[in-house]
């Protein structure tokens, strides 16, 4: 299995170590925007041509299926099972990561623009330790055996009280933009 990690932006910082993990997904209550389901295309930081396909996970009303590949190889790509949720004005998306990442979940921001793009904002490492050694949150220093990252014990409810706040907007980072796919 590749580095890449549900949406392909989300590789670059599993690749790196640098990741924001938390010990349970977002709950499978909501359900995604219709919008989000389909076909996208993006391109990684080498200039390959990316794609992305998102679909209902078979046989569950709420959980959502990620599969990502580099353009026509669709075979060797990866794929994710997630959630979503929606806070006030933000859309939130939760993946399981494997074992050489913890094993946790992943928690990362997502909008879909008016460009009919869908953009991706995973949570900023630097900020979420600051947000620790502050007692804002709760939190751990995690290793695995792809790098170190951080580990968010707090419950999600404080999790999200502290996200939702438009004042927080500086810990969420954009990681990638796709484009919708013609039909």
């Amino acid at each position: 299995m590749s580095a890449r990690v549900w949406l392909m932006a989300l590789s670059f910082l599993l690749l790196s170590g640098c990741l924001v993990t938390f010990k349970d997904p977002i709950p499978a209550r909501d359900a995604a925007p219709a919008e989000l389901l389909g076909r996208w295309t993006s391109k990684n930081a080498w200039g390959e041509a990316l794609e992305l396909e998102i679909t209902r996970a078979a046989g569950q009303e709420r959980e959502y299926k990620a599969v990502s590949y580099r353009k026509g190889d669709r075979k060797h790509g990866d794929e994710y099972t997630f959630t979503v949720s929606r806070h006030g004005s933000r859309w939130y998306l939760s993946a399981g990561l494997p074992d050489k990442y913890g094993s946790n979940y992943v928690i990362a921001g997502f909008e879909l623009s008016e460009n009919n793009e869908l953009v991706v904002y995973p949570l900023d490492i630097d900020r979420i330790n600051q947000l620790i050694e502050q007692k804002t949150l709760a939190g751990q220093a995690l290793e695995t055996e792809k790098g170190d990252g951080v580990m968010v014990t707090s419950p999600l409810d404080q999790v999200f009280a502290y996200l939702d706040d438009p004042a927080n907007s500086d810990v969420f980072l954009e990681m990638a933009r796709y484009q919708r796919l013609p039909k």
